[in-house]
């Protein structure tokens, strides 16, 4: 047997670069003032290797300038970076001074360009009104140095300044913009996930407040046969004492039902808020014929095919008979124009019993994400209560189709 390779595409570049930044930033996140030592760091090495490898002097307009001095306007003008992110505004203020020294001896240091460092952080982390004094700031030194040494017409020497500012004012604006709808996606897909939560919440108990009150009158039901076999079994013990055994007996078997019952419905409902109870009469076996005539008359062709006797109690009767209408009302939903459908049921004895409810409509995996809604949990919580299983899939292939399978075991003695 030849071994099967996966082959995956490249990865692409844009991919890997959003990959890289995301971890970039997480370790910002984590160690903020590690990343702002490095970033300041690797700028007052590079101002240094300025000064001491004179590299200044191919843009000076004096060389005579003391080295103390130079080195003094180097760090002036680069150590400020530290705060550029926490106080982008008082880092701007504390290297004007320095700015003005550089454009007044004209050493004409690099160094000072560091400003639009925090011409940029202004723009993304203060109100956008900042940058109009952050402007002027920046453009004394450049002004002081046309006066003082001007070389050049003023358009290059103002305007050129000006263009950098403004490019560094709208790249911080733009990522704060970006970031900004970032955050408001990032907030909408939350509430959306808490309001998702909270609906599936309010589903499940909607659920089970229904299967609260269907089993209120199944109760109900059973109460009312104790009572009235305990009337009759009272007037019946004086003349005939068979009778009366038999009324016992029966009042001990309701009793039995009532009482499993009700433990079904605390188990689910133990943990969750009451509902007050709707006393509407819930459906069995004998209301069948009844809702697979409305099938029919709908659209949907569907026969059954029985096997055994029914003998089932109020409550595994009317959980039969909600999923076969929810798989029904599934394949009228999603089986298209030409589907047909098929039951099958097979009691068998103390209560077990066997539902099968096929289809031939379009199984597909579109189909199967779509009938898996609110009904299924429903369906599934109704099987739990009696120890069943529920299986609702597509059919083996090459079959087309939808399949769900019911399977409520034998009752147990109590």
């Amino acid at each position: 047997m030849v071994p099967v390779t996966e082959n995956r595409a490249p990865e692409p570049l844009t991919a890997y670069a959003q990959r890289l930044t995301h971890r970039m930033r997480a370790f910002d996140r984590r160690h903020p003032l590690l990343w702002d030592l490095h970033f300041t760091g690797f700028w007052v090495t590079a101002a240094l290797i300025d000064y001491a490898g004179g590299g200044w002097r191919n843009n000076a307009h004096h060389l005579g300038v003391p080295g103390w001095l130079l080195l003094t306007l180097s760090l002036g003008l680069s150590a400020p970076l530290l705060w550029r992110r926490t106080h982008p505004g008082t880092a701007l203020a504390a290297m004007a001074p320095f700015a003005l020294v550089n454009a007044w001896t004209g050493a004409a240091l690099q160094a000072a360009l560091l400003q639009l460092v925090l011409i940029y952080h202004l723009a993304l982390r203060r109100p956008l009104r900042n940058l109009w004094w952050a402007t002027a700031l920046v453009m004394t030194p450049v002004l002081v140095s046309a006066l003082r040494h001007g070389e050049g017409t003023w358009d290059q020497q103002i305007g050129s300044h000006l263009m950098s500012i403004t490019v560094a004012a709208l790249i911080g604006a733009t990522v704060r913009a970006r970031r900004d709808h970032t955050e408001a996606l990032e907030d909408r897909a939350r509430r959306l996930e808490t309001e998702r939560d909270q609906q599936a919440q309010l589903a499940a108990a909607a659920e089970r407040a229904r299967i609260a009150r269907e089993m209120h009158d199944i109760i109900g039901h059973n109460l009312s046969v104790i009572t009235g076999l305990a009337d009759g079994g009272r007037y019946a013990a004086a003349k005939s004492p068979e009778r009366a055994a038999q009324a016992l007996d029966a009042i001990a078997t309701s009793s039995r039902q009532a009482l499993t019952e009700l433990r079904r419905l605390l188990d689910v409902l133990r943990e969750e808020e009451r509902h007050q109870a709707d006393l509407t009469p819930q459906p069995g076996l004998t209301d069948l014929d009844r809702l697979l005539d409305g099938v029919r008359s709908a659209g949907l062709p569907v026969s059954t095919t029985t096997h055994g006797v029914p003998t089932l109690p109020p409550g595994r009767q009317l959980t039969v008979y909600r999923v076969i209408q929810e798989a029904l009302t599934n394949t009228l939903k999603h089986g298209g124009p030409h589907a047909t459908a098929q039951i099958e049921l097979s009691y068998e004895k103390k209560a077990a019993v066997t539902v099968t409810i096929t289809d031939t409509g379009k199984g597909s995996a579109i189909d199967g994400s779509s009938r898996n809604g609110r009904g299924l949990p429903g369906m599934r919580e109704r099987t739990a209560l009696y120890g069943g299983t529920l299986e609702a899939g597509p059919r083996p292939h090459p079959e087309q189709g939808w399949r769900v399978r019911l399977r409520l075991p034998e009752e147990s003695p109590q």
